[in-house]
């Protein structure tokens, strides 16, 4: 139990600094439309960044289930 506990909390720290380090430079105008910025596909390490996110979260929430079921 305490190693999954271990595994949890690695995890959690793993996700917090990839959240962290996706920085897209924008300010509150981009999140209601403002700016001109297209997108465009995701590329080098902010792809990475993005399959990391994915994957720490999944990791996250089946062991949070596996520490409910236990």
């Amino acid at each position: 139990m305490e190693i999954i506990q271990i595994i949890q909390i690695a995890t959690a720290i793993g996700l917090i600094i990839v959240i962290l380090l996706q920085n897209k430079g924008t300010g509150l105008g981009g999140a209601f439309g403002g700016g001109n910025n297209v997108y465009l596909t995701k590329r080098g390490l902010e792809k990475k960044l993005f399959v990391a996110t994915i994957v720490l979260a999944s990791i996250f929430l089946l062991v949070s289930l596996a520490i409910i079921i236990l």
